[in-house]
């Protein structure tokens, strides 16, 4: 579900919930809504308000921490690619197809995106640009260094590939992460209750019912932030690929 959709659901639910409680208001019995019922209401409703509170502040502070952990993991991809190509550039011309496939593989996935499926549902095999990086594993195991400062060579670019393959699946599975959707299916019901009791308590005026259709579309933009955050290759804010890009512009060169 997209984080637009999600948050306008959201929107919906509230507004609705505000809505029955306005009709509810209007078929109780008037010692039902007394100054002391109102009260009582508002006590207990501050309870879940405040569960709400809390819940809200813990989702955004998750998603805000994933993405900020997206955006360190694609600058470290970047500068281990930019690193990986310079060693096997300093190995001599023996490497170029390596050099030449691990280009490929960075345009790849930049043209595919990170939330691209990894695997052929017809074979269940690999995509290209997930074997690729095992094609540079592999042209690199095949060289067969002269002497000792390329054999030393090698051994970087082994390693330094073997953390581009980590990172690489790193990325591509946490465009795979989400929201724990029990816990906001939750939550959308604590705020339905509480916009419930807002259109229980509130007089029918439309400067009290643009208020809380204001109120309720903020709530159903924290939510849709907290989504969209939650997700950070894909949607409305999702992390930059210009370090790859301009990883991609000195790869290749001597």
């Amino acid at each position: 579900m997209s984080s637009l959709l999600l948050g306008g659901l959201v929107f919906v639910f509230l507004s609705a919930a505000t809505a029955t409680g306005m009709i509810v208001r209007g078929r109780l019995p008037d010692h039902h809504l007394s100054s002391e019922s109102k009260d009582a209401i508002r006590l207990a409703t501050a309870v879940v308000g405040t569960l709400s509170a809390l819940a809200l502040g813990l989702l955004i502070a998750s998603a805000k921490s994933t993405y900020d952990n997206a955006e360190v993991e694609m600058r470290t991809a970047a500068a281990q690619v930019l690193l990986l190509d310079r060693v096997m550039a300093q190995y001599g011309p023996e490497t170029d197809k390596a050099r030449h496939l691990l280009r490929e593989l960075i345009q790849k996935r930049l043209s595919r995106g990170w939330s691209a499926e990894t695997t052929d549902d017809a074979s269940g095999s690999a995509l290209g640009e997930y074997q690729d990086i095992e094609a540079v594993q592999g042209d690199l195991r095949s060289l067969s260094p002269r002497d000792s400062v390329q054999r030393s060579l090698q051994t970087r670019a082994l390693d330094v590939s073997g953390m581009v393959a980590e990172t690489h699946w790193l990325l591509v599975e946490s465009g795979k992460e989400g929201l724990p959707w029990a816990f906001l299916a939750v939550l959308v019901c604590w705020l339905s209750l509480l916009f419930a009791t807002f259109g229980l308590q509130a007089p029918a005026n439309p400067t009290v019912l643009s208020i809380l259709l204001v109120c309720a579309l903020s709530v159903a933009g924290a939510i849709f932030l907290i989504s969209d955050m939650a997700n950070p290759y894909v949607g409305l804010i999702r992390v930059s690929d210009a370090p790859l890009q301009s990883a991609i512009e000195r790869l290749g060169k001597p």
